[in-house]
């Protein structure tokens, strides 16, 4: 199988008060369609520069990416935005829907900006919104949703460009366990019908849901961990 996302050498430095911060220090790594990982590490780890970088969000100092064949490393911001729109659903444990629009406008936004026709549009969205339960809730506005609610919503945006991997920042952060619980159902769903999902966190009883977990130290890889034991929720 092709690999979906590879990273080779890549390293980003920031210069900080004229002092160099290694926040990746060379990172090799390459993920295939279909799998679950987790990526852990304590503050200052790398993980979030590490999930920037692959969502294409920043791009190396250093270093070789390449995500379905193209080199992201060489592209220019409207390239990155692009790919974005394209390829990557994010999941943000801030949500980041629109407080005025309702939960079915939330997850049309992917698809004015790539240009999709408004009846097809708030087909898919639906569909998105029916996927992760919502069917009752498509015109609420985040307001009127619950914390797990707002997060499917924002999972349902996150899906309806059909991309090729699932980005997900601490997804249950604001959430209370059991909001949580019915959030990691859901990614695992999403995982079991073929969807890639990447899923940065702290909490070792989310990344357990991952089939592989990613362990970064001062910029780098510190463990690559691929699970024997029969996943969590499948």
């Amino acid at each position: 199988m092709a690999d979906l996302i590879s990273l080779s050498g890549i390293k980003r430095h920031y210069d900080v008060g004229g002092e160099v911060v290694r926040a990746l220090d060379g990172v090799d790594l390459t993920i295939q369609q279909n799998e679950y990982i987790s990526i852990m590490g304590p503050s200052g780890s790398g993980k979030s520069t590490l999930m920037n970088m692959i969502g294409c969000l920043d791009t190396p100092t250093e270093g070789v990416y390449e995500f379905e064949g193209e080199l992201v490393h060489e592209m220019d911001d409207n390239q990155l935005a692009s790919i974005r729109n394209r390829k990557i659903g994010f999941v943000f444990q801030t949500f980041n829907l629109l407080p005025k629009a309702t939960a079915l406008r939330n997850v049309e936004v992917p698809l004015i900006y790539a240009n999709i026709s408004r009846a097809e549009r708030i087909e898919r969205a639906k569909k998105a919104l029916i996927a992760v339960g919502l069917e009752e809730r498509m015109h609420h506005k985040p307001n009127e949703l619950s914390g797990g609610q707002r997060q499917r919503v924002a999972i349902a945006r996150a899906l309806v460009n059909d991309p090729s991997i699932i980005l997900a920042d601490e997804p249950t952060g604001n959430l209370d366990s059991k909001s949580g619980v019915e959030i990691m159902k859901i990614l695992d769903k999403l995982h079991n019908n073929g969807n890639t999902i990447i899923l940065v966190t702290h909490e070792e009883y989310i990344a357990d849901h991952a089939e592989r977990t990613i362990n970064l130290f001062d910029g780098k890889i510190k463990d690559d961990i691929r699970s024997s034991k029969r996943k969590v929720g499948s």
